[in-house]
This record gives C-alpha cells, sequence and structure tokens, in this order.
C-alpha cells in the first residue's frame, strides 16, 4: 500500500516537518527537483513522471514483522517504465529519417510526487531557464518546450494543466481521467490518452450482466474521486439490473503513528466483504485504493481475521505494483482478477531496449540510481548508508529477473500511451513543418522550429491521424480523448511476486452495435478458491424457467423470492422479472416454461360420440320414415283417420326433419352449418309441436261441440288444425329472421372451456335470441300439454290425448333440464348436450304419440276396425 503510506509523507511535508525523520522537498528550494530525466535536444518534451520516492524511519507496529517496513528509501518500481517508454519514443522517432529529419527530439522528466504542491513546482520548472527557477523568463541555452506528457492519476494532470492552461501548450494525459478534464473552455489543450471513464463503467456493465453477476460490492479510496465514482456506478448499475451490496470506501492513510486505529476500525467496516454472497467487487482503481487495499490483505490476517477471497474487478489504471518494503507481501488475494486496460501492443525493440538499460551508462538519469538499488537490493556505492546490510550492485543484475509487481519488460498500457503521446506529437510537427513549406521556399528548418510556438500545435493535434510502428491507428475524437478500445485483461499471480496478464476479451465502445463486448470465458482462471468454477454473486438463488421473480419487501430489487407462474403463463428463461401470457392458441406445459399450440376439437363423425349420434339420428329418421309409410298404407282404416290424418304427417315429417336436424350439429362449424342449426331445429319443432297442440286442439273443441247448445261447432274441422300449425310455426319463423338479420350465429373458437384445448363451436351470435326460440317452444309445449291432459279422459272412438300428455310430459322435462344445464356447460359438452335433447324428446313424441296405433295397425290388425272401436267406445 505504498502510495497511502506516501500520502501521509506528503501531507507531512506540508506541516513543517512535525516528522524529522522524512526528508521533503519543500517549494523554497530555488533548484530545479532532484530525480530527474535530461535528454538534450531542440525541441523537449516536458514529462511529469509519477515516480515516487521518499526516505523514513520505521514506526513501531504491535507484532508486525520487522520486514514489513524497513529503512530505506522507497519508490514506485514499475513507474520507471513510463519514463523509460518516453525515451524510447525519442530514439526512434531521431533515428528514423521520415519524421522530422534533421531535428533531434530531447525530453526533461521530473517527478511529482504525487503531490499537489511538488507539482506545481515541477511544472513551473519546466517553463524556466535549466538551473534557474525562473517561471516564464529564459536565458542562456535555451530550450524549446513543445508538449507535455503527464501526469498518472488525475489530480497531477489537472494540477500541470491549470499552469500551462495560459500557454494553450498540448498535454497529454496517460492514466487516470478526471471529470475537470471535460471544461474544454478551460483545459482547451488537453489531450487524454485513455477514454472516458464512463466507456470503462459500460465495459464493466457488459462484464456483470455476461456472467449473470448482480450482487456486487464497490470500493474506492474516501477522497473527492471516490465520491465521484459512487455517485455515477450505483445509478448506472441500478438501471442496468444489478445491485451494490454495499458501497465501502477504503480509508486515506494520514500518519503512520495511526495505523493501528486505522486498521481496527476499517475491520468493522470491512466485515461487508466477508459477506458469501457477494463474490464479486469492483475497485476504483486508482493507485490509492491498490495501496490501501493491499494493506487490509497483509494486516487483516494479523489482527486474527480470515483472508478475502473475491473476484476482483478494476479499472485501467489500476496495476500490479509495489514499493520495495512490500517485496514479501503475497498478492495471492488478487489471484485472478480481471482488469480493463488500455489497449496495448508489444513494440518491436522496446524489450531490448530494456536490456541495455545499466545503472553505470544511464547519463542524465536521476532515477536510475534508487530504482536499480530498491529492485535488486543492492548498493551502487561504497559510501551508502545501507551499504553494511546489501551486496554491491555489479550493473549485470537483469531487469527480467525481476517479479513483475516491481518491474515488465512487456510494455504497460499507461507506458503504451506515453509512447504515443510523443510519436502524437512529433507528427504533429511534421504535419506543422509540411503546412509552412508549402507556403515558403527556401526555408531554414532549424529556424522554422526555433520560432514555433507551442499553441500552433493544437490544430494539427486535434487532425492528426497516423500509424504508430505496430500499424495501430492513432487519432483523437472532438473532445481531444484518444478512440481507442479496452482490452479485458485476466490477472494469473504467484507466489514469487510475478504474474501473467493473460487477454481474455475486449471492450471497443467505437464498434457496432451488438459487437462492443466480446469475452473468451475458457481463458479466464478464477480466484483459486472457487476451483475455476464460475462465481456466483447473487442476493438471490435465480429462478428457473417457470418461474419469476418477486420483489422482496425492504431490500434491493435484486434480493427476491420464486413464484410460479399462473395457469397459461411461462417464464422460458432464468430470472425472468415476469412471466409471459400464451397465444391464446397455445397453452402452458406442465413446468410453466413452454407454450404448447392447443388441440383443435369439434364433435366429429370420426369420434365414438359422434357415430353414435348420427347412427341414433338416421335410425330414428328410418324409423319415422317407417311409420309415416306405414300410416300412408293403412290411411284408410279408423286409427288412421282418428284426430285428422294430414295433421299426423305432418307431425311424422317434422319428426323426420327433427332427427335429421341434429346432424348439423355433427362435424367442423362452418358458416352455413351455424346459421342453419338452430334455425333449421327451431322451426321443425315449433312444427312439430304445432302439429300435436292442433290435434289436441281439436279433439277438445269435437267434444265441446257435441255438448247440447254448443256454438263451437263451426270452428271444429281441419282448417282448424292447418290454421294452428301455420300461425304457430310462422311466428317461430318470424324470430329465427329476426335472429339472422340481427345478431346471427358464426363459426367461433372456445379457447379457455378446455385445457389444451380450442373447441371449434358456432357462436349463437345473441343469446337471448337463442332463448326466445327455446322458450317459444317451450311455450308450445306447455300449452299443448294442458290442452292434452284436459282431453285425456274424454269419450272417443280412439283419444290419443293421454298419449299426447305422456309426450309433452316427457319433452317439457328435457328441455327444462337442458336449460340450466346447457348455461353450465362449456365446449364440445353443450353440442352433446344439444344433441343429446332434439333426439330424446322427437324420439320421445314419436314413440308415445305412435308405439300404440303402430302395435295396433302391424301387430292387431282385427282391432283396427269401427265396430270394435265403437263396441269399445259403448
Amino acid at each position: 500500500m505504498a502510495l497511502v503510506l506516501l500520502v501521509l509523507l506528503i501531507l507531512l511535508c506540508d506541516t513543517v516537518s512535525k516528522k524529522p525523520s522524512i526528508n521533503c522537498i519543500t517549494d523554497v528550494d530555488p533548484l530545479p527537483l532532484p530525480h530527474e530525466f535530461y535528454q538534450p535536444g531542440l525541441l523537449v518534451i516536458g514529462e511529469i513522471a509519477s515516480q515516487v520516492l521518499y526516505l523514513f524511519e520505521t514506526p513501531s507496529f504491535k507484532e508486525q514483522p520487522t520486514q514489513m517496513l524497513i529503512n530505506e528509501p522507497m519508490s514506485v518500481l514499475k513507474n520507471y517504465q513510463h519514463i523509460l517508454a518516453l525515451a524510447f519514443a525519442i530514439k526512434e522517432i531521431n533515428g528514423n529519417p521520415n519524421i522530422l529529419p534533421n531535428i533531434t527530439s530531447g525530453f526533461h522528466a521530473l517527478n511529482s510526487y504525487y503531490n499537489a504542491r511538488i507539482t506545481t513546482k515541477a511544472t513551473l520548472s519546466l517553463l524556466s531557464t535549466r538551473q534557474r527557477f525562473a517561471p516564464n523568463f529564459k536565458c542562456g541555452i535555451k530550450r524549446k518546450l513543445i508538449a507535455i506528457t503527464g501526469g498518472l492519476d488525475s489530480e497531477t494532470s489537472v494540477s500541470v494543466a491549470t499552469i500551462i492552461a495560459s500557454y494553450k501548450m498540448p498535454q497529454f494525459t496517460y492514466g487516470s481521467y478526471s471529470p475537470a478534464q471535460n471544461d474544454k473552455t478551460q483545459f482547451s489543450s488537453l489531450y487524454q490518452m485513455v477514454p472516458e471513464e464512463a466507456y470503462q463503467y459500460m465495459g464493466v456493465v457488459h462484464l456483470l450482466q455476461h456472467f449473470s453477476w448482480m450482487w456486487i460490492g464497490l470500493l474506492a479510496v474516501d477522497d473527492d474521486r471516490g465520491d465521484r465514482f459512487f455517485q455515477t456506478m450505483i445509478p448506472l448499475l441500478s438501471k442496468n439490473g444489478i445491485c451494490a451490496a454495499f458501497a465501502l470506501k477504503l480509508p486515506k492513510l494520514t500518519y503512520l503513528s495511526d495505523l493501528t486505529d486505522l486498521v481496527v476500525k476499517q475491520a468493522e467496516k470491512s466485515k461487508v466483504l466477508y459477506d458469501d454472497k457477494v463474490n464479486v467487487c469492483f475497485v476504483y482503481g486508482e493507485p490509492p485504493s491498490v495501496y490501501v487495499l493491499r494493506l487490509l490483505f497483509f494486516l487483516f490476517p494479523l489482527i486474527s481475521l480470515q483472508p478475502i477471497h473475491k473476484e476482483w474487478i478494476v479499472t485501467s489504471q489500476w496495476d500490479f505494483r509495489s514499493v520495495s518494503y512490500q517485496k514479501i507481501w503475497d498478492i495471492e488475494s488478487l489471484h485472478g482478477a480481471i482488469s480493463f486496460t488500455v489497449q496495448s501492443k508489444e513494440l518491436s525493440g522496446f524489450q531490448t531496449f530494456l536490456r541495455a538499460i545499466n545503472p553505470f551508462g544511464g547519463k542524465g538519469d536521476g532515477f536510475i540510481k534508487d530504482f536499480w538499488e530498491q529492485a535488486f537490493s543492492c548498493s551502487l556505492t561504497f559510501s551508502n548508508i545501507h551499504s553494511e546490510s546489501r551486496n554491491i550492485c555489479t550493473g549485470e543484475e537483469k531487469l527480467e529477473n525481476l517479479p513483475g509487481i516491481f518491474f515488465e519488460m512487456r510494455m504497460t498500457g499507461h507506458s503504451y500511451n506515453v509512447y504515443n503521446a510523443v510519436y502524437a506529437v512529433a507528427h504533429a510537427l511534421q504535419s506543422f513543418n509540411l503546412s509552412r513549406s508549402t507556403h515558403r521556399r527556401n526555408v531554414d528548418i532549424q529556424l522554422l522550429f526555433q520560432n514555433v510556438q507551442s499553441w500552433q500545435l493544437n490544430n494539427f493535434i486535434r487532425s492528426i491521424t497516423f500509424n504508430n510502428s505496430v500499424d495501430e491507428a492513432i487519432h483523437f475524437n472532438e473532445n481531444g480523448e484518444l478512440k481507442a478500445g479496452f482490452d479485458i485483461t485476466n490477472w494469473v499471480t504467484y507466489p514469487n511476486g510475478s504474474f501473467i496478464r493473460a487477454e481474455v476479451g475486449r471492450f471497443d465502445p467505437w464498434a457496432p452495435p451488438g459487437k462492443e463486448f466480446t469475452i473468451h470465458d475458457y481463458q479466464i482462471v478464477w480466484h483459486r478458491t472457487f476451483n475455476q468454477v464460475l462465481p456466483l454473486s447473487a442476493c438471490s438463488k435465480k429462478c428457473l424457467p417457470g418461474y419469476s421473480k418477486k420483489k422482496k419487501e425492504g431490500e434491493e430489487f435484486c434480493c427476491y423470492d420464486c413464484d410460479p407462474c399462473p395457469e397459461g403463463m411461462i417464464s422460458e428463461q432464468m430470472d425472468m422479472d415476469s412471466c409471459a401470457k400464451c397465444p391464446q392458441d397455445h397453452y402452458s406445459n406442465y413446468c410453466h416454461n413452454q407454450c404448447i399450440p392447443k388441440d383443435i376439437s369439434f364433435l366429429s363423425y370420426e369420434e365414438p360420440t359422434g357415430i353414435i349420434f348420427a347412427t341414433l339420428a338416421i335410425s330414428f329418421f328410418l324409423v319415422t320414415v317407417l311409420v309415416f309409410g306405414t300410416f300412408v298404407k293403412h290411411q284408410d282404416t279408423p286409427i288412421v283417420k282418428a284426430n285428422n290424418r294430414r295433421l299426423t304427417y305432418i307431425l311424422l315429417i317434422s319428426l323426420a326433419h327433427c332427427f335429421l336436424s341434429s346432424l348439423l350439429f355433427i362435424g367442423k362449424p362452418g358458416k352455413v352449418t351455424c346459421l342453419l342449426r338452430q334455425t333449421i331445429f327451431g322451426i321443425v319443432f315449433s312444427v312439430a309441436i304445432s302439429s300435436v297442440l292442433a290435434k289436441t286442439i281439436i279433439v277438445v273443441m269435437a267434444f265441446m261441440a257435441t255438448q247440447p247448445g254448443s256454438r263451437t261447432m263451426p270452428l271444429v274441422g281441419k282448417r282448424l288444425g292447418y290454421f294452428v300449425v301455420l300461425f304457430c310455426s310462422l311466428v317461430q319463423a318470424g324470430i329465427c329472421v329476426l335472429w339472422l338479420s340481427t345478431s346471427p350465429p358464426f363459426p367461433d373458437k372456445d379457447m379457455h372451456s378446455a385445457h389444451g384445448i380450442i373447441t371449434l363451436e358456432c357462436n349463437e351470435g345473441s343469446v337471448a335470441m337463442f332463448f326466445c326460440v327455446l322458450s317459444y317452444i317451450g311455450c308450445l309445449a306447455i300449452v299443448s300439454f294442458k290442452f292434452a291432459f284436459l282431453a285425456r279422459k274424454l269419450p272417443d272412438s280412439f283419444n290419443e290425448a293421454k298419449f299426447i300428455t305422456f309426450s309433452m310430459l316427457l319433452f317439457c322435462i328435457v328441455w327444462l333440464s337442458f336449460i340450466p344445464t346447457y348455461v353450465d356447460t362449456k365446449g364440445k359438452s353443450t353440442v352433446v348436450l344439444e344433441i343429446f335433447s332434439i333426439l330424446i324428446s322427437s324420439a320421445g313424441l314419436l314413440g308415445c304419440i305412435f308405439s300404440p296405433k303402430c302395435y295396433i295397425i302391424v301387430l292387431r290388425p282385427e282391432l283396427n276396425n269401427r265396430k270394435l272401436l265403437i263396441k269399445r267406445k259403448t
């Protein structure tokens, strides 16, 4: 946790040196800052490096290992590569005849110490004459300062930009991104080699959604940058269906003497990190976060806390780097971490350049001595105060033998940004040269570049596009941001402090929609705790297909119960917010995870019920025809002549049609059959019942006409019967016409009566008209029953009133039972019920009225004569 400890030391520098053990560079020192790297040249690129160097004594810490903090100079060794990347770029440019020919470029690297006051002094020293701290006043040998690149953290970048803003000097930031940098009115010459942080956050959201990590922890140092991170990230996560289980603020170290209290207090706050449901944490990865997190990992076991094993996700500012006193600190807790790093490529010749670095040949390099001594734990001079505890440096030490946590031979993303920034300045100068040479002839290039002003390059930098040495296109957008994506890096650590950066994916915000995020799951190495199984990070278990999420009251929306989907609704995927309703022609299966097409159902001639009803209807029809034929054959016999022979024929014909009308209810409903089935049924039944009514009326009227003084004789006759049949039938026909003209029946589908079945049926159109038809038939039957009941005991040669009474009684029972049953019946059963009622009621009429007569005609013909009938009457 070097940076956090060093922030403490920086604050002490500003407090009149309360700790005499700390050597501070104060702003009253008139000389240039120590620890600088100077390479002369006509053109100078200033670099505010992030190399941190301090000397302090070790405070006491109960039961701490003596190796934890040692009494030696400290530095963030890996930052030295940024300066070497700058030197390497300058070396390449100076050796390239196609870029700035006959011009020698140089640079001047100074230390920022992660401190605003020292950064300010370093910036002002770049604006001064060498060896003279006089900002904005230069004399002697002139150096032309063209651009500045720095710094690694956002505070350094803003501190530098605030000073050079009035000069309009191009500044390239290569590390953290600050919202203040968006103010282009104040920082119009600020260029960012790192894309805006909002793109990183969206990449993290894509990553979390890809692995279904919906319950995560957020960590950031307790400062303004951390607050901005929480204020931005929590709403963004919520908008994308992800919850922050906690937002842990990591402490800012002040004095080492407060370390004990700080660790104890932070241990209490950090208990949230032991939540088993939160296995993924997103860390705002600026250097303070890295140092504090590693400090907690190291100190928690010392106060009897369990190690923290999580899957860490970090931003592009993150890097595995340590100061020298952290050599023994294990980085196993960070094994398997995933970070978003600015896309970088390996440069040809860079590793060769690094291998040539030697502490005895670094002319002008004020950093290499401290770097070499701390990296290899040796001393370059015999007079070094630590020489008695160290070996002498031979200069033969190899950088490639250093653990990656101290130095990497592979170019890091930040160093790659520095490299590209230098080339951007060089190509901008090249464009400036070309633009001036086209307007002037015989231009003295040396004189031209002596007079160039740094602000003149801004227009060229904004519009520049070039390919670097690895053929990667470099250009800036309208906001001065480098148009680049992010590599998704998996960090695989080893006990000796070395690690491997494995590129497992990519996030490119400039890619076409749907192709921004790519990742290779099988390449990722997870933390050893998870046994190479994808870690889960969720407040609740996933809801299986067939279930939907039900939010828990008073908790985040990521915490929920799983409710089964109701009937007719499904959820096909995991963790559905709600169940989806199946289409009307589908139904949900037993597990409620799939919609299945419903079966089509109607009463067909192929199924047993349809066959039985069709057979009965045709059989009864044939029996009716047979009876009709029998009556026609014996039409002159007394029993046929009794009670109006023609009315009997009308009744038999209507009954035959009643049996046939039931066939309209069998088969697939169509437009024609739907229009005919109820109307034909209503009319033929009305004809049949009105014929029975006419027969009973004639019997009653005939008896009344035989009474003395009766005046009903003129009313008795065939015409009365015909009139009754015609009138009653026409009334029913009128009702049917009104029905068809207003709301006729039509083919319909019943989707809901039976589970998993679509019943094809005839929608009656107007239910009221349908019951009007039935009610009218019922009224005719009741009147017929009443007349037949009154005439059942009247003397006559052959009184069929008693048989009509039984038939009407049966008819009324059938249809009175039909109505409530019909209302409660759904689907195909309604058709079955109506066919059954038609056949039973028609067969009742046929059997009750005509079976006694057929018995006499066919089986007892001797009884079918007038004398016997008169004798029976007497």
